[in-house]
């Protein structure tokens, strides 16, 4: 008797969970999946820079045609969400690829940066081909530009891709100047509101967030501002909206900073370090 009231227990559970999971498919909103958002991502990637392939396109006429399929399959993504997007799937899609030219003279000065900074980079081919920094640079200048025409969820959607490639989490919402160069670049963290200047150069383990994670804050700006030529090594953090970073600044490794810099600052950590000596007995 026992036994058949807990199998009727479960099933009543059972029951209502099953309810639960059919109705929160009733009333999910349509979004295209996230493979097709990142396969059309890595497609705009493989054109602008075909360093990543071995297919190679033969003719103006096929680049052209590329761009076009990239459109078309762009518009069908947005199609299937139509009923959030500030206005027509064709006319977003049309701005996005007029952006390509920008995005592509903005990377190309990413990797300038790269090969100007790294004694390790050979060429512009190894770069696209094996800097995680690079890859993750690119996905965030794509997901921005979609971004600014105020496409809801895929821009997030492609910069977490590249963060799970990478380790590297750049908010498809900060604004990020040419000349972006991320060496390493694992657990590197960069958020909403973060504004980057020009040639800024930052090493692992670099975390550029909010002093607080109240979300009455969510519209306001939380994240610092790096003005140009800055260089910040490993593991430093720097914390909330109104710090501002004075161009030609270095920051070192493992500080912690949550006020402004003036320009032309050396910000370094000065660790006390004791080393135990060890009595040697000698016979």
């Amino acid at each position: 008797m026992i036994d058949y009231v807990f199998r009727k227990i479960n099933q009543i559970m059972n029951q209502e969970f099953l309810q639960k999971i059919y109705k929160k498919h009733q009333g999910t909103s349509a979004y295209p999946s996230t493979s097709e958002i990142c396969n059309l991502t890595t497609k705009v990637l493989l054109i602008l820079f075909p360093e990543q392939t071995k297919h190679r396109i033969d003719s103006v006429s096929k680049v052209e045609q590329q761009l076009l399929d990239i459109e078309s399959e762009l518009a069908r993504q947005l199609d299937i969400m139509s009923d959030l997007l500030p206005s027509p799937s064709t006319k977003l899609c049309k701005e996005f690829i007029n952006q390509l030219p920008l995005i592509h003279d903005q990377l190309t000065a990413d990797i300038e940066a790269i090969l100007a900074g790294d004694p390790a980079a050979k060429d512009e081919y190894e770069v696209v081909r094996a800097y995680p920094g690079f890859y993750a640079i690119a996905f965030y200048r794509i997901a921005h530009a979609l971004l600014q025409l105020q496409i809801p969820l895929i821009p997030r959607v492609i910069t977490e891709f590249a963060h799970s490639k990478t380790g590297i989490d750049i908010h498809p919402g900060a604004v990020i100047e040419p000349g972006f160069f991320i060496d390493h670049g694992t657990g590197i963290v960069i958020g909403e509101t973060c504004i980057i200047g020009k040639n800024v150069k930052i090493y692992q383990g670099v975390t550029l967030g909010a002093l607080s994670v109240a979300k009455d804050l969510a519209n306001t700006k939380r994240h610092p501002t790096i003005e140009e030529n800055v260089v910040i090594y490993a593991n430093a953090t720097i914390l909330g909206g109104e710090t501002v970073i004075g161009k030609n600044s270095i920051i070192g490794g493992n500080v912690w900073l949550t006020r402004s810099t003036d320009p032309d600052s050396v910000i370094y950590h000065n660790p006390s370090v004791k080393i135990k000596e060890t009595e040697h007995t000698h016979s």
